[in-house]
């Protein structure tokens, strides 16, 4: 709805024709980024702006480069209508996904669509990485970009996902032993120095958890959990539509969450390079323990999708693996659900994906008599990099929360 003016007169104040103005512009922006083209009547109607009034802020709007006329409606009584849109070109965007064999990239424009992506690889067990992760990132950036069409100077900001998460009273990255390189105080200055923008720096499975609230199966849910079971163990938790993020960045670390059956993750040497720290959650039902598991029951596979494929075509061992591996996950997600009681559990990752409903069935089973609540649990069904996706989300986010303000126009 259309801001009402106010009796204030200063310029830059509340109330006054700028700020209102400001206002209007924005809704009329975010209308169209959520609709998609619309007429000038049509966005008059959504915002309650007059007809003249939303002309003359669609042609402000094209003025500045953030919307842009795209054909017209046809098959209707009367003339065509003019459609408008956001100008893909007013922001270009950058997300990264880092993990253990290297970086991915992508740039997408300001409406969210991808225009270029790039992999690097980079294992991290190679001593030579470590020095260059600068170097690393700007090259997949890079690739990206030139997939697009356009350089570093297109660029607005930058949001990267990586196992751990930035200490925001340190600056330093936690829970990420295993990615040297990736330790350093000032590692969010020295990529903002490399590429020339803003420089984001977020825990990897809430990056999922925010693909998922937005374009996944908890998109109708304000309070769940999201439990990632790949090559490290982790969780987001989501409480009234917005992420849990704990005292030093680590709220959802449960690969560490000590449990029956698995050592208790210590610190030191020996654990400082290993992703599950050298015991708690992710030492039952991380990738390498499925292989492990699978291995244990006659079922030899290189990884854990290749495992799980087998078992479940596999009656008898098979059936033994994926019993076993969902007593663990219950156990586990029984500590999540008990503190933190949402209505939704969504599973993700290598593990869970290759399970299938049928691994998914056999952990509600599992649950079912505790004196626990009930939530429901799903499958993710996000296609695509999880990781990857909630990165461009928050990227574009970001940027639209400034390139959507027309109020630096009259600064």
């Amino acid at each position: 709805m259309a801001a009402s003016p106010g009796s204030n007169t200063q310029g830059g104040t509340p109330g006054t024709p700028r700020v209102l103005r400001a206002m209007n512009d924005r809704a009329a922006l975010e209308l169209l980024s959520a609709h998609g083209p619309l007429t000038r009547t049509r966005l008059g109607e959504l915002t309650g702006l007059s007809k003249p009034t939303a002309s003359q802020l669609l042609t402000r709007l094209e003025s500045v480069g953030l919307v842009r006329t795209t054909g017209n409606v046809t098959g209707r009584p009367g003339p065509n209508a003019q459609l408008y849109e956001i100008d893909p070109a007013a922001a270009h965007v950058a997300a990264l996904a880092v993990d253990q064999e290297g970086i991915t990239a992508a740039v997408a424009d300001i409406t969210g669509q991808v225009v270029g992506e790039h992999r690097v690889t980079a294992p991290a067990t190679d001593a030579s990485v470590t020095n260059r992760t600068g170097e690393l990132v700007a090259e997949a950036v890079d690739g990206a970009l030139a997939a697009a069409g356009l350089g570093r100077d297109d660029l607005h900001s930058t949001v990267i996902g990586t196992p751990g998460a930035l200490d925001p009273r340190t600056g330093t990255l936690r829970y990420a032993p295993h990615l040297p390189g990736w330790q350093s105080r000032t590692l969010r200055d020295d990529l903002a120095e490399v590429l020339h923008t803003p420089i984001v720096i977020e825990n990897d499975v809430n990056l999922a958890a925010i693909a998922e609230q937005h374009h996944g199966t908890a998109q109708d849910f304000d309070d769940f959990a999201l439990v990632w079971a790949d090559e490290g163990v982790g969780a987001a938790i989501v409480l009234h539509g917005t992420l849990l993020r704990g005292a030093t960045g680590g709220a959802g670390e449960i690969g560490y969450m000590p449990l029956p059956g698995a050592p208790l993750a210590r610190g030191g040497p020996d654990a400082a390079a290993r992703p599950d720290g050298g015991g708690g959650f992710q030492k039952l039902v991380g990738s390498p323990a499925v292989v492990e598991l699978a291995r244990d029951h006659g079922i030899d596979a290189p990884t854990a999708t290749k495992a799980l494929a087998a078992a479940l075509r596999t009656p008898g061992p098979g059936d033994e693996v994926l019993t076993e591996l969902a007593r663990r996950l219950a156990t586990g997600l029984a500590s999540v659900v008990a503190v933190v009681d949402p209505e939704l559990v969504v599973l993700s990752g290598e593990v869970a994906q290759a399970g299938g409903d049928r691994l998914r069935q056999l952990v509600e089973d599992e649950m079912t008599g505790l004196a626990l609540p009930r939530p429901q649990l799903r499958i993710s069904e996000i296609e695509g990099d999880p990781i990857l996706i909630g990165a461009l989300r928050t990227a574009v986010a970001d940027a639209r929360q400034t390139v959507f303000d027309t109020a630096r126009f009259d600064a």
